[in-house]
């Protein structure tokens, strides 16, 4: 599994020009999901997600989670985060998950973020969404349960 977090003022996703889901202060995280991610992977990633100390604390260090500054998180899912663009000029999105196994542990991605006490704001799985956010740093950082010594894949 990955996650891309992008540290926000607000975010907003909307499908069909129809505003979705929004949030304030917090995290717009889209998230990619691999073909052998399961629910423990998906349950590890919210979890480190969570607890991760991007967010300022009275003396300007990054030292508050998101659960610390009580700030929200927009979940959209992205397939295209497992994009490999190593051959020719377009890429190829073989090391995704299919559509089936991408909703089920996006859907338990959210699930264990919110259990972890977030409040999470979704996207629509598989929609052509337009996704708006202003950016609060900026302040981005690259989660992949792969090198964090998450789930399976780490032994391919």
């Amino acid at each position: 599994m990955r996650a891309l977090l992008q540290r926000v003022s607000r975010a907003e996703v909307r499908v069909d020009g129809r505003p979705l889901g929004a949030i304030g202060a917090g995290l717009l995280i889209l998230v990619g999901v691999a073909p052998e991610d399961d629910e423990l992977i998906a349950a590890a990633m919210a979890a480190r997600v969570a607890a991760l100390r991007v967010f300022a604390d009275a003396a300007g260090k990054t030292n508050l989670s998101l659960l610390d500054v009580g700030g929200a998180a927009l979940v959209v899912s992205q397939f295209t985060l497992y994009a490999d663009a190593s051959r020719g000029r377009r890429p190829s999105f073989m090391r995704a998950a299919g559509p089936v196994v991408g909703e089920k542990m996006y859907e338990s991605f959210c699930g264990a973020l919110a259990a972890q006490g977030v409040v999470v704001e979704r996207g629509r799985f598989g929609a052509d969404m337009a996704v708006e956010m202003v950016g609060d740093g900026p302040f981005t950082v690259w989660l992949d349960s792969a090198e964090l010594g998450i789930g399976p894949e780490v032994a391919s």
